[in-house]
């Protein structure tokens, strides 16, 4: 704690400031605030498939799905997930293929390929029981901090900070900060100052108190319930009338727009599909056919006999939209019916039947939209 004369004023500076988290320090009718934040925890926290068990690997799993997607979606995916690889060795043995089909629709792929690759970390230098400290489990691949310290506070009870987004917007808004929480060195800092107030056997409930206020009360957007915030009467934004503008944040890069053309090539009842590479976007996926840059049906219909797939019949399926991290799709797609299929196997092109692809191919999100028009139910 720093001992210099405190300004009566929130700190404008664009660091997290050591007095920041002096609104954690008070005592409040006999409690401290984080006492505070673990008893609403207690009384108000969700009902959720993985807060039923503890276990290390369910944490592990039930984190990484919950990364960049919204807990409703995650429900399911979660109690799927498990079902089949109830344990660290079982992931470890999946088939690629097998993995990336339970994990479609979650997308950002790589963190289900780096998830096994941590599984067989694990067998071989763990013997297959999850680590059990903090330095252990960071080490293991596609874990960061975040994950875990929630490994770490959840499972173990390890006094750990889980600083996802959610948190970041709480402490910012009760300390009154305006550093940019896209700064490495402002999370670091909100996670070094948070490790000093952590009831050190309350760990997992403070954590998720906080978590838990982020993700139902202390809201982005402008749209807070501040009324039923238990930090209410200790958060300095709310005093100063400043939440709209806490959490500040730096905008990132814009997106780059990439124009495609999609193709639902049909002979008979099966669909084209192909496996796309083993790096990059989507690695190791399976897509429907498709080429940079939007082909009027003139376009389409040339582009179909140069690839040796003879066209009977193209359709217009009409436009959509994928947003990546760094990059939009802006696709155009066609059907397109064929009767020659000479050169398809030599471009690497299978043709399956709708309901095995359901089955066993994993087809991104990304192709959502041409789904319904190739009779394959997502």
């Amino acid at each position: 704690m720093c001992n210099k004369k405190l300004p009566d004023r929130v700190c404008d500076s664009e660091e997290f400031n050591c007095f920041g988290m002096l609104s954690f320090e008070k005592n409040l009718d006999g409690k401290k605030p984080a006492e505070i934040i673990v008893e609403w925890y207690r009384e108000h926290k969700r009902d959720l498939p993985w807060r039923r068990n503890s276990d290390a690997y369910r944490v592990w799993v039930s984190e990484i799905m919950l990364q960049q997607t919204r807990v409703e979606t995650v429900k399911p995916y979660y109690e799927r997930f498990l079902k089949e690889f109830p344990t660290v060795k079982e992931l470890a043995q999946a088939q690629e293929d097998k993995l990336l089909k339970l994990w479609e629709g979650l997308g950002y792929y790589n963190r289900v390929r780096n998830m096994q690759k941590a599984a067989r970390q694990i067998m071989i230098d763990y013997q297959g029981e999850f680590p059990d400290t903090y330095e252990e489990i960071r080490s293991l691949k596609g874990i960061g901090n975040y994950t875990a310290g929630a490994i770490s506070a959840f499972a173990y009870g390890i006094p750990k900070a889980a600083v996802d987004g959610n948190v970041l917007r709480v402490v910012s808004r009760i300390t009154g900060s305006r550093g940019d929480i896209m700064k490495q060195s402002v999370r670091r800092k909100i996670e070094e100052e948070l490790e000093k107030i952590i009831p050190r056997d309350e760990a997992s409930d403070f954590n998720q108190g906080l978590i838990e206020l982020g993700a139902i009360v202390c809201l982005p957007n402008g749209e807070p319930k501040c009324r039923e915030c238990p930090a209410a009467s200790f958060c300095e934004a709310r005093k100063q009338g400043i939440i709209t503008e806490i959490p500040v944040k730096s905008k990132g890069k814009a997106r780059k727009i990439e124009d495609r053309t999609v193709f639902v090539f049909k002979d008979g009842k099966k669909l084209a599909i192909r496996k796309r590479p083993g790096r990059g976007l989507l690695a190791g996926l399976y897509e429907f056919p498709n080429e940079k840059g939007h082909m009027e049906i003139d376009e389409a219909s040339v582009y179909s006999k140069k690839i040796g797939l003879m066209p009977v019949r193209i359709k217009e399926l009409g436009h959509a939209k994928h947003v990546f991290s760094h990059i939009e799709w802006h696709m155009r797609g066609y059907e397109v019916i064929v009767d020659e299929l000479e050169q398809a196997n030599e471009r690497g092109y299978l043709f399956i039947l709708p309901e095995e692809i359901e089955q066993e191919y994993p087809i991104p999100s990304a192709f959502e939209y041409f789904t319904r028009y190739a009779g394959i139910v997502k």
